[in-house]
This record gives C-alpha cells, structure tokens and sequence, in this order.
C-alpha cells in the first residue's frame, strides 16, 4: 500500500470534524434538543403541568439527562484514551464508538410529536452523545501527530472550520428540505417535506436522527482511510493503561501550566458545552421560536463558527492560544449576561413594546457570538494541549484533556437545573454558566503561552 502523504493525513483528520459536527449542530443545538423541548412541554401540559411549570420542567428534564452524560464521558474517557495510547491502536475503538452513536441518532425518529417516546428518545439521543464524544476525544489525541508543534493552532482551526461548514451544509439541507413549520406544515422554502415525509406528525423534523446517523457513515469514510493506527507490541492491557493513566495525572499535578490549563479549561469548556447545548432550547421556551426559527439562527451561529474558528487559527499561529481563549471568554461572559437579561418582554429590566423583534435580533447576534467565540476558544484549547504534550504521550493527555473537560459536564447542566428550579426562571437558571467561565479566566492567569515548553 502506497505511503499516505502527510497533507491526506490532515485531510483525513479533518473530515472527521465535518462527519461528526452534525450530531451537535442538529441534536444537540438547533433541531433535535429544540424539538424535544417542545414536545416535552405539550407532554407535561397534557398531564396537568401549567405553561410556565410545563417550560422549567422541559428544561430540568434535558440538563439533567446532559449532566448524567457528561460524568459518564469524564470517567470513561481517560481509561479509553490511556489503554489506546498503550497499544497505539484507536481504529476499533472508533468503528465501536461511531456504530453506537449511528444507531442512536437514527432511532430518534421514533419521538412522535404528542410526547410518545419521550424517555427513550431522551436516552437514546444521549447515549448516542456519549459514544461520539467519547471518539472526539480519541480524535483529538491524533493532532500532535499531524505536524510540529507550531503548525498546531493552524491545524486545528482549520479543522474546526471545515466541522463547522459540515453543520452550517447539514442544517441548510434539513431546513431546506425537512424540518416543517410547526404552523404551516412547509419547509425554509416553503415546500412539504421531501420523500412524501409527513408534516402532521411532524416526520420532517424528526428525520433529523437518520439523517445525522447517515451522514456520520458517509464522511467519515475519508478519516478511516487516510489516518493510520501504529501498534505497540505492548500487551500490558489495563494494567499499562492505568499505569500510563496515573503517570498523565502525576504529571498535570507537577507542573503548574499544565495543571492550571487542565483545570481552567474544565470550567470554561463545561460552560461552553452549557451554551452549545442550550441555544436552541432557551430560544424555544424563552422567546418561543419555532424550529425554522431556530435553524435559520443556527446557520448564523455556525457560519461565523467556520469564519471565526479559521480567523482563530492564524490569531494561534501568529499570537499564541493562550490570547485567543481569554477574548473568546470575555465575548462569551458577555453572552451569558444578555441571555441572563432578556425576555419576550423586556432586555435589562427595561420594557419592550408587544411583539417587539429586539429579542429576536439580540438572539441572532448572540449565536453568531456563541458560535464564532466558542468555535476559535476550543480550537485554541486545543493547540494549547498540543503544548503540554508530545506525540508519544497524546493519547492519554488528551484523554485527561476529555476528563477534565467532563470531569464538572454535570456541574454546568446540574446547576441550571437547579438554579432553574429555584428561580422558577429559565433565564436566571443560566446565572452558574458566568460563574463558571469566570473561575476558567481566573486559573489562566498561570498558564504559560508556550506551554510545557517553557517550564
């Protein structure tokens, strides 16, 4: 087999960004999870739950379920990447993680729109959620391996663009073509949805699960091809594993740049996931927006996503990570205070005339923030990973990088649940999100910009 060239190894990494984006982009952010939410309130309202409860339950109900994922990542994450990184193969592990992920997201199609199905979507969808972050997190520990240390930031915020471009094509096509108006029953361009899809029950919206299922198989296709495992004749098994596992851990705890990045990535990047996975769901229970709504406000977001991630990239290059995630985290902060401030009613306490479209325009320039802050933020994160580790030793780094990216998941779901529940306010329930970005800002201040390297 001829040698594959170091350009196609990139490429091949890359498209796995594109491949995967979608079970974020419409699960998680934009269609599934706003589509759930709404079907969980016409559920809980059927059964006697008034309007306002029927909204906080919904919201309880979806960071709740995200929470319960995110310590199953945390904890699985390390093990799997430190007994990868001990026999230098990650293929199987990726072919189990995507087949489990694939069948997830094509049974979400069985959430009927008068609630039946409710529960099972609820796990499936999260499951499914699991498994691909838990292959991302393996992804991830292959960049160290795609060029010198230098190249890293452009790398990587290549690869978050082109992800990013894969979830602003993906939504064009659901939007396009699927996803019906809750009203009118027609798509963004006004048609029925295709394939004789039924709008009455909402089978365009919910065609939403195959379709990531499907083009997860497809894309990924280039990534098996053009990346390569390189086996170790280790045979230690978990043994080695958790001894390579524990060596990570002792490491991060001797050097203060590194532990400082592990620990303050885990708050901001746990608030950040917080956003990502609730943009859709505040738009629907706070503003009330349908699901065009919603995907028309996440082509913006995902479009200066791509523009903003690949801006990022050569701010990394040229600057280093280390400025690109402290900007990316003052816009966020600034984010989370309008969303904390604003109603159908009011922005900042101050009275909005009925039917006002100040929230909808605020909404659609926070997700274009959201989107292009947090895009060039996790790539940068990511680069600045690549300077805490080397190439023998990414995989468990970047397994520990997973763990303490999960290691709060379910504080920031956790906490909004709370929070939500306590306020019985689903705009105040996002006040922890703030806290959290600002404890990440604060334990930056002792990461150095270069890194291991200059300790």
């Amino acid at each position: 087999m001829a040698e594959i060239s170091a350009k196609k190894r990139i490429w091949g990494w890359m498209w796995f960004d594109w491949a995967q984006q979608p079970y974020a982009t419409l699960g998680l952010t934009f269609i599934f999870g706003p589509y759930f939410a709404a079907v969980a309130v016409g559920y809980f309202i059927a059964q006697g739950t008034g309007d306002d409860a029927a909204r906080v339950q919904a919201q309880e109900l979806w960071t709740g379920a995200q929470a319960v994922a995110g310590l199953v990542i945390a904890f699985s994450a390390p093990f799997i990447g430190a007994w990868a990184g001990a026999t230098g193969r990650r293929k199987p592990w990726f072919y189990a993680f995507i087949a489990v992920a694939v069948i997830c997201s094509a049974m979400l199609w069985n959430l009927q729109a008068d609630g039946t199905g409710l529960m099972m979507a609820l796990l499936l969808f999260w499951v499914g959620f699991v498994a691909s972050e838990s292959a991302f997190a393996l992804y991830n520990s292959i960049l160290p391996s795609l060029g010198q240390t230098e190249e890293a930031g452009r790398i990587s915020g290549g690869a978050t663009a082109f992800g990013y471009w894969g979830g602003v094509l993906s939504l064009f096509i659901m939007l396009l073509l699927f996803a019906e108006n809750e009203v009118t029953g027609k798509t963004l361009i006004g048609i029925e949805p295709i394939l004789g899809l039924d709008p009455e029950t909402r089978e365009g919206t919910r065609a939403v699960g195959p379709f990531i299922a499907i083009w997860f198989v497809i894309f990924v296709i280039p990534f098996f091809l053009w990346t390569k495992d390189t086996p170790t004749q280790n045979r230690g098994g978990v043994g080695v594993a958790l001894s390579r596992l524990w060596a990570s851990i002792r490491a991060a705890f001797r050097k203060r740049s590194y532990g400082s990045f592990l620990l303050g990535s885990m708050f901001y990047r746990d608030a950040l996931t917080m956003l990502y996975s609730a943009g859709g769901v505040y738009a629907n229970l706070v503003l009330n927006w349908t699901v065009i709504q919603i995907g028309v406000f996440g082509i913006i977001a995902a479009i200066a996503a791509a523009i903003l991630s690949w801006v990022g990239g050569i701010a990394d290059a040229r600057l280093g990570p280390k400025p690109v995630i402290i900007f990316s985290i003052w816009v966020l902060i600034g984010v989370c205070l309008v969303v904390v401030g604003m109603s159908r009613e009011s922005l900042f306490g101050i009275p909005l005339a009925e039917g006002s479209l100040v929230p909808d325009i605020v909404f659609y320039f926070c997700g274009a923030a959201i989107g292009g802050a947090g895009g060039a933020m996790y790539s940068a994160s990511r680069s600045m990973m690549v300077r805490h580790c080397t190439p023998e030793n990414a995989t468990e780094a970047f397994g520990l990088f997973a763990l303490t990216g999960r290691a709060t998941a379910f504080l920031a779901p956790a906490l909004v649940a709370v929070f939500t529940s306590w306020t019985q306010s689903n705009q105040l329930g996002y006040i922890p999100v703030i806290i959290l970005f600002a404890l990440g800002l604060f334990l930056l201040r002792w990461v150095h910009p270069n890194g291991e390297r200059a300790e």
